[in-house]
């Protein structure tokens, strides 16, 4: 039996109704448009994997690393020079560098990593997220970046407070300074191994934790060791100085912290190199099935899909 006519009609209406035609089309373009907003905040926070891993803009990376680097000196040392002359204190010496890589991370970690620091580049190499091809540029950029900070703060403030040279505290010895930059750096490395997007520090999580945790190891390891963790840190001031005597405790600690947490990185999360390390910069640290959470990654990094916290997830 065919439906009364009115009820047809009804129907008809409904379905050309202008009105609520408008508002789905509203309602369409809101979501598209919040889509781009959310992948413009994913690109700025997280890059883009493809150009971190182009050959022809290593230039890019290796300035990064050597302006980063720079940066990073210039504050951790500076800050020990001026605490030397007591101008600031300890706690405002040694918390400035946290906050400076918590600017750098979230400034140009899209480009080139932020790593900052030999080791780091060195356990992201043996996580297998990071070609070991390009950790002797990496380092060679960090080493450079660390000199020029040096000579800078030599040439502005002159051969004050032993320009920032980290050694052994008074009453410490070279062998205690050791173990604690060993202990320190197995810290440091786990962090950016647990926060990292692959090989690359991005993002608000990976910048507030490694921040945190540099700010958090010299609050109460600086009066014993200086609280390092990097090779590059110790490396600049001490060969512009001339006071390399200590360096290897700089060097040989923190190397051996970061091998051991890229161990306790395998044991956490099991081998590196796959989708699922790239998920970690995105917050994706909870537990989960190995599928689920590399189909994530997917869905992210082609676009389809924005990080959790960044808004209401859609395709674009």
């Amino acid at each position: 039996m065919p439906n009364p006519p009115e009820r047809s009609g009804a129907r008809d209406h409904q379905q050309s109704d202008p009105t609520a035609d408008e508002a789905r089309q509203r309602a369409e373009q809101r979501l598209a448009d919040q889509v781009r907003r959310e992948r413009r905040v994913l690109f700025l926070q997280y890059g883009s994997r493809e150009e971190f891993e182009d050959p022809s803009l290593e230039y890019r990376r290796l300035f990064a690393e050597l302006f980063g680097t720079f940066l990073l000196v210039l504050v951790a040392a500076g800050g020990g020079m001026l605490h030397a002359q007591g101008r600031i204190s300890l706690a405002a010496a040694v918390v400035a560098p946290g906050l400076m890589v918590m600017g750098i991370i979230l400034f140009m970690g899209a480009v080139a990593g932020a790593h900052l620091n030999p080791v780091v580049s060195i356990a992201f190499a043996a996580r297998r997220d990071f070609p070991w091809l390009r950790v002797p540029g990496y380092i060679v950029a960090q080493l450079i970046g660390a000199t020029l900070a040096a000579l800078v703060l030599k040439a502005v403030l002159g051969d004050v407070g032993g320009l920032g040279v980290t050694r052994p505290g008074p009453g410490y010895s070279a062998a205690q300074a050791f173990w604690i930059e060993l202990l320190l750096t197995l810290g440091l490395a786990s962090v950016i191994l647990g926060t990292a997007s692959g090989a690359q520090n991005v993002g608000g999580l990976g910048a507030i934790a490694v921040g945190g945790y540099i700010a958090l190891a010299g609050l109460w390891a600086a009066p014993i060791s200086g609280a390092s963790m990097n090779p590059a840190r110790s490396f600049g001031p001490a060969i512009v100085s001339g006071s390399a005597n200590d360096l290897w405790v700089y060097a040989a600690g923190p190397l051996l912290g970061a091998l051991l947490a890229v161990g306790c990185a395998f044991v956490l999360r099991g081998p590196g190199g796959d989708p699922i390390a790239r998920g970690a910069g995105s917050g994706l640290l909870s537990p989960g099935a190995a599928q689920q959470r590399a189909r994530l990654t997917h869905d992210i990094e082609s676009g389809s899909q924005a990080p959790p916290g960044l808004g209401k997830e859609g395709a674009g």
